[in-house]
């Protein structure tokens, strides 16, 4: 019963003991709390109930009684962390037991194996135990020796074998009413998922597995392990690490595992050291390394040794020692067939290019490489990694470019299996390398017009494509209802003065359950094969536009100014210094949007100045005298590009990408559809530009008050010429596909906008922070305004800093003028900048808005 359904087997047993048993019985009824406490509470009591079990089982004269404690015992040692003690149990439990009994010993045994990493011992214990429980007719113990053999393939890299056996198990396991069994089967599916590169798929079967842990009421802390690592392998590292580390705390304090203490900390680790913290990946993996050295895990240790070696690379400790332990390293995972041997290969041989050791390099470089022709994508990414670091040694920049291109190809595959945007954004940051060595190859061998090329192979990929989504998920669009019902009874509460932490939980809650249903959504187009074209971006932008795309190599801005059939480079500042004045900039913008902050204005005008020195350097004086449109990388989305003053009067547009201004370029606005006006709650103007524009418009819908509800406004929206939309916009950071408007029901989330078919032509955001992103991966952005790209928007205006209201009426009726007289977004918004009142707190407002796009 302790594994069908763990909480009444635990009752029952106390009730055995307590009713004056036989040996023969309070052994069983002690082994079946030790075994409660061994998987999911204390270790101590769970040994000191195997013990009392062993010794009972002695008196009870029942050779197999003996064993099978035996055998629990063992594990529970080996989890203890004390190895030789636990298999000794074990191989005293298979000489004393016989026939079937002893096959369900030498289970126990492969498991404790399988571990330590000992996998070859344990497929040998399985393949001498699953012929004797068939033979037997046992159903539940065949189940388990089989999905501990595919776990165990799994580990080895067999994938093909493991499916093999994770779908014989199942049918077994569909019999059976062993709970806890089928939710670890379950969990085992999502890590052959993951193991074989299907993100959507292991995210959803663990989600699974944990509603099914939930219901028995079991903690699941080697599914945390292993949602660990899908999350890393999904470029949600620090999600990782914060679950990894509260994982340990609760472990500690029930006095649980050690082994999975270990486990969890080199989750941790990993997490840690993909998040961009070394320090903190030192230390965990430091600790798990001494922790699986103590429990002799000798498998794990290594891949601990792994991570160690490649934190202190990453924290600026690159030594000669360490090309020894990393090669080390990799010679002890290539003897246990472990597939992370590459990634100890590549490590040894960049290290050894740091060194100058190039012989020792091109030895280890030509290893990793062996893999980039098979395996799950992100082996072969490493094999090609290992290739185009090999040729930038010798310098081939044909190799180099030919590597990154094959290698990124590998990550463009993958994406497509991803359905949500923000798993295909934040998958990019794996490819970062691959990017950067191909940008610093085209340039000294090809010139800017290559360098541009490689800039857009891996900028702005994401919204090549419209995000995937079922064609109906009502339990998703519960939930989106839930949520908004929920916010907006949070906002009441906090402007009354109301406590809100119920209400704040309730929401964290159904923000969980909405982005976990949304991410384990799976791709379901294939890549179009589009390749950017730089002939024929310069042919669309003609004599008079002038296209400038910002791209970073080692720290420094390259300005690619592309126009009049040719593409030149310039050289702008450091990134980081931009950065900087971005913000302060930025805290120029939030001083002027009260008024009083006049003595502000000249020092955001040279805070301008200087950004343009940083940004455009001298290409700000060969702009020519048309419209620009601004390429900036993902760090660089908060630059109020109005204040340039090479910008400040002159038609300008943002885009995220050259080809996403080109796909914009060819949306045609929908036939036949009208004007949407929406106003929302809250606003200290009330909206006031809308009753003008629906004067102008006449026949537009206009959705104010009751009526400017998320689902009418969605109705609405979807397919409309142009979208005028003023509420209250709030940026979410830490989870920007949150990010919302709010309407009279509750928050309109970027979540809400990717379920429409097709966004407005044109949409206007007439509120603060619309135009905010979140800058992840590679060069990919998160936000609102990329939100609508993709799904048929051509244009955007909208707003990168926080503005005063009342100045934003004017600037939107101005805008509109110009739109209806039939200029496009950036020309009528240049006009319409013109016409404010020359006072610090318009000129500041018409300097946070932005158009997007081409329209």
């Amino acid at each position: 019963m302790v594994f069908a359904a763990p909480k009444q087997a635990l009752a029952r047993a106390e009730e055995v003991l307590g009713s004056d048993p036989s040996p023969l019985h309070a052994s069983v009824a002690h082994q079946v709390i030790g075994i409660w406490q061994r998987d999911w509470g204390d270790m101590r009591i769970a040994l000191d109930h195997l013990r009392r079990a062993r010794d009972l089982a002695a008196r009870s004269e029942s050779a197999d009684r003996e064993a099978d404690v035996l055998a629990a015992l063992g594990v529970a040692l080996v989890h203890a962390g004390r190895t030789r003690q636990g298999l000794a149990a074990l191989e005293r439990g298979v000489e004393v037991s016989s026939g079937h009994t002893r096959a369900r010993v030498l289970f126990r045994r492969a498991y404790a194996s399988w571990v330590l990493g000992h996998h070859r011992a344990a497929l040998e214990d399985v393949r001498r135990a699953v012929p004797v429980l068939r033979q037997a007719d046992d159903v539940i113990w065949t189940a388990r020796a089989l999905t501990l053999r595919a776990t165990v393939h799994l580990a080895l890299g067999a994938v093909e074998r493991a499916d093999a056996d994770f779908t014989a198990a199942e049918a077994l396991w569909d019999t059976t009413g062993q709970e806890h069994d089928k939710a670890d089967a379950v969990e085992s599916r999502g890590l052959a998922a993951y193991r074989s590169g299907d993100i959507p798929a292991a995210l959803r079967l663990l989600d699974e597995a944990q509603e099914r842990y939930a219901k028995l009421g079991t903690p699941t802390f080697m599914l945390t392990v292993r949602r660990c690592e899908v999350l890393m392998a999904a470029g949600l590292a620090p999600e990782a690490l914060a679950e990894a580390d509260a994982a340990v705390r609760t472990l500690d304090g029930i006095g649980g595992q050690s082994t999975l203490k270990a486990e969890l900390l080199l989750a941790a680790a990993r997490a840690a050291r993909l998040a961009g913290d070394a320090h903190t990946a030192i230390a965990r993996a430091d600790m798990a390394v001494r922790l699986f050295a103590g429990q002799r895990r000798t498998w794990w240790e290594t891949h601990a040794r792994l991570v160690l070696i490649e934190a202190r690379v990453a924290a600026g400790r690159g030594s000669g020692r360490l090309v020894a332990d990393a090669a080390a390293v990799a010679d002890r995972l290539a003897s246990f067939g472990a597939p992370a041997a590459p990634e100890a290969s590549l490590l040894a041989g960049r290290i050894a290019l740091g060194l100058g050791w190039r012989e020792d390099a091109q030895r280890h470089l030509e290893v990793a490489a062996r893999s980039r022709h098979s395996g799950p994508p992100l082996a072969r990414m490493t094999g090609w990694a290992a290739r185009a670091l090999w040729a930038r040694a010798v310098g081939s920049d044909r190799g180099v470019l030919e590597a990154c291109r094959r290698g990124l190809d590998v990550l463009d595959d993958h994406r497509t299996t991803l359905g949500a945007s923000e798993l295909r954004a934040r998958a990019t940051a794996q490819g970062a390398e691959l990017a950067g060595l191909a940008a610093r190859a085209s340039l000294t061998s090809g010139g800017p017009r290559r360098l541009l090329v490689w800039s857009e192979r891996w900028r702005a990929t994401v919204l090549s494509a419209p995000p995937t989504r079922p064609p109906a998920d009502p339990e998703l669009l519960s939930e989106l209802t839930a949520f908004r019902e929920i916010a907006a009874r949070a906002e009441a509460a906090r402007m009354e003065g109301r406590p809100v932490p119920t209400l704040e939980r309730d929401q964290r809650r159904l923000e969980r359950e909405i982005r976990s249903r949304t991410l384990r959504i799976r791709g379901d187009a294939p890549g179009d094969g589009y390749r950017f074209d730089p002939g024929g971006l310069l042919e669309r932008l003609g004599d008079d536009v002038r296209l400038v795309e910002l791209a970073v190599l080692d720290g420094r801005v390259q300005v690619l100014l592309c126009g009049q059939g040719r593409v030149r480079r310039f050289e702008g500042g450091l990134l980081a210094d931009a950065e900087r004045e971005a913000e302060h900039v930025q805290a120029g913008l939030r001083r002027l949007a009260h008024p009083g902050a006049e003595a502000r204005l000249p020092v955001v005008e040279a805070a301008g100045r200087r950004l343009e020195e940083l940004l455009l350097g001298p290409a700000a004086d060969r702009l020519g005298d048309g419209p620009v449109v601004v390429v900036p990388p993902g760090r660089l989305h908060r630059v109020p590009w109005a204040l340039l003053p090479a910008l400040r009067e002159r038609v300008f547009s943002v885009s995220p990408s050259s080809s996403s201004w080109l796909r914009a370029r060819d949306t045609v606005p929908p036939p036949g559809a009208g004007q949407v006006l929406v106003r929302g709650p809250g606003l200290a103007t009330g909206g006031a530009e809308v009753p003008e524009l629906a004067e102008r418009y006449g026949s537009a819908t206009v959705l104010e008050y009751d009526e400017a509800r998320a689902s009418r406004v969605l109705e609405e929206l979807d397919g409309a010429a142009l979208a005028h939309i003023a509420a209250h916009g709030t940026f979410r950071a830490d989870s920007p596909l949150f990010s919302s408007l709010r309407m009279a029901d509750g928050p309109l989330i970027v979540h809400d906008f990717e379920r429409l078919d097709r966004s407005p032509y044109r949409i206007i955001l007439s509120c603060c922070d619309t135009a905010r992103f979140a800058s992840v991966g590679a060069d990919e952005l998160l936000g609102l305004v990329t939100a609508l790209l993709p799904l048929g928007t051509a244009g955007v205006v909208a707003c990168s800093a926080p503005v005063n209201d009342e100045a934003v009426v004017p600037l939107m009726l101005a805008l509109h003028e110009g739109l209806g007289s039939g200029l496009s977004m950036a020309e009528a918004l240049r006009d319409a900048r013109a016409a404010l009142p020359g006072d610090s707190v318009h000129r500041a407002t018409g300097w946070a808005f932005s158009a997007f796009g081409a329209a």
